[in-house]
């Protein structure tokens, strides 16, 4: 905190402190060195009576610590003027009890003992003298104008504590509401994957297509989809045993995985149907993909055959979703009508 002299001297205002009223406590340093330590002994005394403040010392070591800052404190109420060394002191003495939690309450009756005893020597050795009371008042005016200042330290410390802890809140709802958008993006990511295969299943199939189509079509290109199954595949199923027949599965979903471009999207149909959708590719090429994942397929499976049917969509004549897979469909049962591994286009 930074407190300038224009600050410096409304406070003194606020309490009708002059330098005048100062000019008489500072006449009283000496007698106040003299008997600092006496006044300090009964503060202590009283002070380490209370279970609250003798946990919060501790030990002898910072009672010892605490008393040479409290004796520098009582003869600087007597100093005569309220300079920057001053203030930053009352600032450091705030920071200080916020800091190892000594609670207002605790402080301001601390203040209030410390007042007392100073006044009490006050009174013994200037009873009748006419100064007295300004004395007393002045004290008084200097003991709340260094409450304020220890009290603006506790309140801009409550402050900056508000003020991370929010900024810390809102770190963590932000990271949350990223996670919980990450973890709901995996979750809509799931419901679109086969679990056997881990490629698109048949729902996802359908938007992909109808969202391919689209764009095939406003973009002027064509879109080439394969639909393919595993011949004879029910028979594998009886004879060799369904975890044979989910064994052959995956090897295709991991087949397809490898082996398309980048932009395709390898769906699982149903049952042992799967299909392909190939944005901006030809016929031609469509067909070397094809070769492809037959040469993968029968290097694990020499026994087994696929038969697999393409069909284009071209934009002079727009098919919809359902023409265009039925058309792959006939095309691949077409292929069926060649022993072992067929594609037809």
């Amino acid at each position: 905190m930074k407190i300038s002299d224009v600050e410096i001297r409304r406070r003194m205002d606020l309490l009708y402190l002059d330098q005048k009223s100062l000019n008489i406590l500072l006449k009283q340093k000496p007698l106040i060195e003299m008997h600092v330590d006496d006044i300090l002994d009964d503060f202590y005394k009283i002070q380490t009576a209370l279970d609250e403040v003798n946990i919060l010392i501790g030990d002898s070591e910072t009672l010892r610590r605490l008393k040479i800052a409290q004796r520098q404190y009582v003869i600087e109420l007597f100093a005569g003027e309220f300079d920057s060394t001053y203030i930053n002191n009352r600032l450091r003495i705030g920071l200080v009890h916020k800091r190892i939690g000594v609670e207002p309450r605790l402080y301001l009756a601390a203040i209030r003992t410390i007042k007392e005893l100073i006044v009490k020597i006050l009174v013994k050795e200037h009873k009748g003298n006419n100064e007295l009371n300004v004395m007393i008042s002045t004290l008084d005016k200097v003991f709340h104008f260094d409450i304020t200042l220890v009290f603006d330290t506790y309140i801009d410390g409550l402050i900056k504590e508000i003020t991370i802890a929010k900024d810390r809140v809102e770190t963590y709802a932000e990271s949350l509401e990223l996670k919980v958008a990450e973890r709901t993006s995996q979750l809509q990511e799931l419901t679109r994957r086969d679990p056997l295969t881990n490629i698109y299943n048949h729902r996802a199939m359908q938007d992909f297509l109808k969202r391919e189509l689209t764009l095939a079509c406003r973009k002027k290109t064509i879109l080439s989809l394969v639909y393919f199954d595993v011949d004879h595949f029910k028979t594998i199923n009886d004879k060799e045993g369904h975890l044979r027949g989910d064994e052959v599965l995956k090897s295709i979903g991991n087949i397809l995985h490898t082996t398309v471009r980048e932009t395709d999207l390898s769906c699982r149909y149903g049952g042992d149907e799967f299909c392909l959708l190939l944005p901006e590719c030809s016929l031609k090429v469509a067909e070397s993909i094809c070769e492809k994942i037959i040469k993968k397929f029968q290097k694990i499976y020499p026994d087994y055959s696929l038969s697999i049917g393409i069909v284009q969509s071209c934009p002079e004549e727009p098919v919809d979703c359902k023409k265009l897979v039925q058309l792959a469909d006939d095309k691949m049962y077409e292929a069926k009508q060649t022993p072992g591994n067929c594609v037809k286009s």
